[in-house]
């Protein structure tokens, strides 16, 4: 591939973001009702390839629960205020109204109380006995505190999700997880990311992982490009990964892994990219924050907001727009692709002609910039 003499001592790797490209439409086209969202995560299957990201602003054990019975799914982030609290209702008052000099210390104080095992089985016990698929996520730092305790709950889908994630993590003061040795031991699917390169992402493959998240350093709430100057614009790496996904099928004898985009999903037309880019799923944050339902009532932020001595991330107005049901199905109300995301997917793949998402992939796609 062609580089960039960025100076004289280094040189870089042409890289694009989704608003740098756009898919284009081929010789036939087709009904939207005719297309197919659905798809299949191990033994788990969904009507839309809408995964809700583990974080407070958006998902509550009732917000997971509402998405999963309109076919998507929504993960809990287990180390969150809902795991902290018996009731957060408080704590996400005092973000939601707290001014932008005190919001850092008020996610702090709200996020200073340790994680209760005890809530981590009851918010997994919630999913399960509304008959949803539950899904949680721990970082890599806490997996070996409480993967027990996850299992044991039930969880249906177990998420490792931190800014990056490698399969070699080397420390000289710590035993560090072993990915290939923790997700072997396990008797659930486990998703894994953040990653964002064709190496990282096919070593993380080899753990056994059934799928890995790709993205890190993009997202409405996250500063992780202005705080520690990393960041992969997503389609490049999305297209980088699912390159990846391709060689790790050849290598293991067929062995499929799913490619998740996570981060940098805000409007609808980002969706139908990652798809066009290689995704089989996609993970969505401000998209979903915008619902009346969400808990950071028309606020979102990760957990990199309230890191004790580095945050790398903020909390972001996003607004409140409309019920959850009609920003995942419409109608919309404006041309900003923030209401009906599956209906604008559906209208795209059935613009360019292609019946499934997995066809959607090998879509003609164009540089814009």
């Amino acid at each position: 591939m062609s580089e960039i003499e960025i100076g004289r001592n280094k040189r870089g790797r042409r890289s694009y973001s989704f608003d740098d490209v756009a898919v284009v439409p081929s010789r036939r086209t087709r009904d939207p009702e005719d297309v197919s969202t659905a798809w299949q995560v191990d033994a788990y299957h969904f009507d839309i390839p809408i995964f809700a990201a583990p974080m407070d602003s958006l998902m509550s054990p009732a917000t997971a629960i509402e998405l999963g019975r309109h076919g998507g799914l929504g993960v809990l982030d287990l180390e969150g205020l809902w795991t902290r609290h018996e009731d957060p209702t408080a704590q996400l008052e005092r973000i939601a109204n707290a001014s932008e000099g005190e919001v850092v210390q008020v996610l702090r104080d709200a996020y200073a109380a340790p994680v209760q095992p005890e809530l981590i089985t009851a918010r997994i016990g919630e999913l399960r006995e509304a008959g949803v698929t539950a899904a949680g996520a721990l970082s890599p730092q806490r997996t070996q505190e409480h993967w027990r305790t996850v299992v044991d709950a039930g969880v249906d889908l177990f998420f490792i999700r931190g800014t990056t994630v490698s399969a070699e993590h080397v420390s000289s003061d710590r035993e560090p997880l072993n990915l290939k040795r923790f997700i072997y031991e396990l008797d659930v699917p486990v998703i894994v990311g953040g990653c964002a390169t064709y190496t990282a992402a096919l070593h993380l493959m080899r753990t056994g992982a059934a799928g890995v998240l790709v993205g890190f350093g993009g997202g409405a709430s996250h500063t992780t490009r202005e705080t520690l100057g990393i960041q992969v614009p997503l389609a490049t790496a999305v297209a980088d990964v699912a390159a990846a996904r391709r060689d790790y099928m050849d290598e293991s004898g067929g062995r499929y892994v799913h490619v998740i985009a996570d981060g940098g999903l805000g409007r609808s037309g980002d969706l139908v990219k990652a798809i066009a880019c290689g995704a089989d799923g996609l993970m969505v944050g401000a998209a979903l924050a915008r619902a009346e339902e969400a808990p950071g009532a028309g606020h979102h932020w990760g957990s990199e907001a309230h890191h004790p001595v580095l945050p790398r991330g903020h909390r972001v107005e996003v607004g409140t727009v409309a019920p959850l049901e009609q920003i995942l199905y419409g109608p919309g109300l404006n041309a900003e692709g923030t209401t009906n995301l599956v209906g604008a997917l559906r209208h795209a793949m059935a613009t360019t002609g292609y019946l499934d998402l997995k066809e959607f992939q090998r879509v003609e796609v164009v540089v814009t910039t």
